[in-house]
């Protein structure tokens, strides 16, 4: 009995010993093992056993083996993780548009510059061909380096929807694989142990998930774990899975949106109901910044042109029969994008009212009035049921500014179209006056004798002018002016007053007059051309303004051409007597895009690089908690190995008891 006793003793106590060495080895053999958590062996005393002389121990017993694990630290890292990847997918996306705009002499504002300053030459020989030709191939080299910018934007928004359809498999591999591991768990721990490296497994793949977008837990009873995302939808529901969907966006199809598909309804998710992981930051990078970046170029670019052109009317060019110079540049024009769940007014969905190009068919369109008033946004179009009818809702997205509108309202730049049928209660539309200018900007002059250099009024002051005044600049305002009519302007005074005489020689009736008072600084506006004066007239000086006789040797538009480099040509504001004002130059417009984009890369690397501490943070305090120490195994490894030698030694001891019993026994 006594020795039956030790022997079972020391059984026990080698089995236990055993046990927690090949605990020790796992962990020695996981130590570099992604999402491992450490195992320990849980010792229990066995039961003992009564006697007369009081209860005698019988030994030890290996209650369980546990993961070393807390929750809240795993739930910390996923939440940190989740973040940082956020963070990061934008950094990363961000650099990479920031090479789309280039500094110094091969950035767009130099090559804008080349534009104007090519004028010089054209306005010191006017005649000269070579002048002409730099001119067009300056506007040739502007065109590429814009067409150049716009392609890697493009290219990037191609890239980010590549990068957003693989992500969503990924996750939803993932989201599958903590489903069979949740079916596999349920299964094990009906055994009554916890399946340490199935719950590992799953811990990891849910992390890794949360990388993708964010995710929270919930734990059942049975051990099986929901998995929620965008705030609430559930993805994972023990063994169930949802899927996550990348389609094409409701209104701009070159997006990718991504949808939660449930066996009852389709849910949108969007960068901000997601919140974190890096699908949440490749949306964001998509729906904001390219979209600033494009409209920002695209604003550049309509601006450009639309000055260039509108300058080139006002001039005569230099061909045998001279006339009114026709555009140098066009621009890509700008779309309206109804949203697929808009109706017609008979309930017909947009998506199926398609022409024969597969272009949907909107009842909303707008047309240009002033590209330098055109601002660098998007701007969403709602037929709100609360306004009345025939009014909508104007939203400009770059700063949320609502204005209500109707068929023929002018609004920065542009007139807004409404067609029939009419937008619906509830119809969204997506305006882009900008957004593919710069895609489609191209040179459409290539004869150097089409530019209109040339002003059609030329002015001459009277031989007999007693004062300082010369003619400083004579311009065009309005295309089209009466090539026959000569202006004479008479000075009546010492105050500014004059009177003024317009002959046209192909009217036989009496000439047309007036009087004004000129002030310095300020030009004489008479009959679509403006004249400047530098110095100040006496009584009795006189100034005439005729038609220009010779075109080709004429350098009036030139000149006009070259002022435009500095003036404030880009975002103007158009104010409600339609005039414009305010605006910045072209140099600065692409100095403030520089630095609106860098600001975003800094901005975007600070987070990451907090975000990325914050989850290194996390991730070590888990692995600290978790984590595999070899240093410490080493230690345990020794202990066990004693206390298994130790138990041998007593199975021994208990073997030389036994055969002397059997000795004393046989004797």
């Amino acid at each position: 009995m006594g020795s039956n006793t030790l022997m079972s003793l020391g059984v026990r106590a080698l089995n236990a010993n055993y046990v927690a060495l090949q605990t020790v080895g796992h962990n020695i053999s996981n130590v570099n093992t992604v999402g491992y958590s450490r195992q320990e062996v849980q010792f229990e005393t066995a039961e003992g056993q009564s006697t007369g002389q009081g209860f005698i121990g019988r030994g030890v017993n290996v209650a369980t083996v546990l993961r070393a694990h807390t929750e809240m630290l795993t739930r910390e890292a996923a939440t940190t993780q989740a973040q940082a990847a956020s963070d990061s997918a934008r950094s990363t996306r961000l650099r990479q548009l920031e090479q789309a705009f280039p500094t110094g002499q091969n950035g767009l504002g130099y090559a804008a510059n080349k534009v104007f300053g090519s004028f010089v030459d054209v306005a010191n020989a006017p005649q000269d061909s070579s002048a002409r030709q730099a001119v067009l191939a300056n506007l040739g080299d502007l065109v590429t380096r814009f067409r150049s910018s716009s392609d890697q934007i493009e290219g990037l928004q191609s890239n980010v929807a590549t990068d957003l359809r693989e992500g969503v498999v990924s996750a939803n591999a993932l989201a599958q694989r903590v489903a069979d591991l949740n079916r596999q768990i349920k299964t094990v721990g009906s055994l009554g142990q916890q399946p340490n490296d199935l719950l590992d497994q799953r811990d990891q793949a849910i992390n890794d998930l949360s990388k993708l977008i964010q995710t929270t837990t919930v734990t059942a009873d049975d051990g099986s774990v929901s998995v929620y995302v965008a705030g609430g939808q559930k993805l994972v529901d023990s063994a169930e899975v949802n899927t996550l969907v990348a389609g094409q966006d409701s209104v701009d199809p070159r997006q990718v949106a991504i949808s939660l598909q449930t066996s009852k309804s389709v849910r949108s998710l969007s960068d901000s109901t997601i919140g974190a992981g890096s699908l949440a930051g490749m949306l964001k990078f998509q729906a904001v910044d390219l979209v600033d970046a494009r409209n920002q170029i695209g604003q550049l670019a309509s601006a450009i042109a639309g000055s260039l052109n509108a300058q080139q009317a006002l001039g005569l060019d230099a061909r045998t029969v001279p006339g009114v110079g026709g555009p140098l540049l066009d621009v890509g024009a700008g779309r309206v994008l109804p949203s697929t769940n808009n109706a017609n007014v008979n309930g017909v969905p947009v998506a199926s009212l398609l022409s024969g190009s597969g272009q949907r068919i909107p009842s909303v369109s707008f047309t240009v009035t002033n590209p330098q008033a055109l601002q660098a946004s998007d701007y969403q179009l709602l037929a709100d049921a609360s306004l009345p009818a025939g009014s909508y809702q104007l939203t400009r997205v770059s700063d949320c500014v609502k204005t209500t509108v109707s068929d023929g309202s002018v609004v920065d730049g542009f007139r807004i179209n409404v067609a029939s049928p009419a937008p619906s209660a509830g119809d969204f539309f997506v305006l882009q006056p900008v957004g593919s200018a710069a895609a489609g900007l191209q040179r459409v002059l290539d004869d150097p004798r089409g530019i209109a250099a040339a002003s059609p009024v030329v002015g001459v002051a009277g031989s007999a002018n007693s004062g300082t005044a010369t003619i400083a600049s004579l311009q065009a305002t309005a295309s089209g002016l009466n090539s026959k009519l000569t202006t004479t302007i008479t000075f009546t005074g010492v105050n500014g007053a004059y009177q003024w005489t317009s002959v046209d020689s192909t009217v036989a009736t009496s000439p047309t007059s007036g009087t004004g008072t000129w002030t310095a600084g300020q030009p004489i506006v008479l009959n679509n051309w403006s004249m400047d004066l530098h110095g100040v007239p006496d009584k009795g000086d006189t100034f005439s303004v005729a038609p220009t006789k010779f075109a080709a040797r004429n350098n009036g538009n030139a000149n006009a051409f070259v002022a435009l480099a500095g003036a404030p040509l880009v975002g103007r504001n158009l104010l409600p007597d339609g005039s414009v004002s305010g605006g910045t130059s072209v140099t600065d417009a692409y100095a403030n895009l520089l630095a609106n984009v860098g600001v975003r890369v800094q901005s975007a690397k600070v987070s990451a690089d907090l975000s990325g501490t914050l989850a290194a943070q996390a991730k070590t305090a888990q692995t600290g908690d978790s984590g595999v120490n070899l240093d410490e195994e080493a230690a345990k490894l020794i202990q066990y190995q004693q206390s298994y030698q130790a138990a041998a030694k007593m199975l021994q001891v208990a073997q030389t008891i036994f055969d002397q019993l059997l000795q004393t026994a046989g004797h």
